[in-house]
């Protein structure tokens, strides 16, 4: 089977894994552009400057591939 005949694989996060409540939800082709999509709505929406380990480590928890 090659490349072009897999599957395409997804990452998406429900950020309500980390802040509970909050409903916002995000897919991207590869856990770095899902990760600069969280940092993004982490800045805009809870007023999280900076991605930190500790929340980076929360966020790589929530991920899942689809």
């Amino acid at each position: 089977m090659s490349a072009h005949d897999r599957p395409r694989t997804t990452v998406h996060i429900a950020c309500n894994e980390v802040v509970p409540g909050c409903g916002f939800t995000a897919s991207a082709d590869t856990e770095e552009e899902l990760t600069d999509k969280v940092a993004a709505h982490a800045a805009q929406d809870h007023g999280v400057p900076e991605v930190t380990p500790e929340l980076a480590a929360k966020i790589k928890a929530a991920i899942r591939r689809q």
